[in-house]
């Protein structure tokens, strides 16, 4: 016994693409919207598997593992897409919105390469200052404790004058 089709071909992949398309909408909204059954749909989905991106050679599939070039290049790429395209664009490269603005906010943090280059010259110099200031608060102390000893003997060793 053959089953007759309700829905035409055209109509199913318009209605998967919409599905995979849909945002924040669950499932159901998007058969609703449709007026479809949102079993019918999610059978659809099982039986047609959008196939997940290939992640491009020498790119890991983990976000946590990209590169800071990697990541600089989807910040750019999606930096003004509005909400439905910036969706898309993290589903196709398996990230979520999330990585996004924790990557945007290590981006604005770090400082400029020129800059740490210019801290880590001025740290070494101020170490070399605090030491030797430090080697010359010790010879200062040396000085007046041998001027105090000085002072001392004299007063002790002296006679006085008669």
């Amino acid at each position: 016994m053959e089953r007759k089709q309700l829905y035409s071909e055209s109509f199913r992949e318009q209605a998967l693409e919409k599905v995979y398309s849909r945002g924040q909408r669950t499932v159901v909204e998007v058969a609703e919207a449709l007026n479809i059954s949102p079993w019918t749909l999610k059978n659809w989905m099982k039986v047609h598997k959008k196939p997940t991106p290939v992640p491009a050679p020498g790119q890991s599939r983990r976000p946590q593992e990209w590169s800071r070039a990697q990541r600089l290049a989807v910040l750019m790429e999606t930096h003004g897409l509005d909400e439905e395209a910036l969706n898309a664009r993290c589903r196709e490269r398996g990230i979520f919105r999330h990585h996004l603005q924790r990557w945007r906010a290590e981006f604005e943090a770090a400082p400029a390469p020129q800059e740490s280059a210019a801290v880590r010259a001025l740290k070494a110099a101020n170490q070399a200052l605090e030491r030797e200031l430090k080697r010359k608060d010790k010879a200062l102390a040396e000085a007046a404790a041998l001027l105090v000893l000085k002072k001392k003997y004299q007063t002790l060793w002296e006679e006085p004058d008669g």
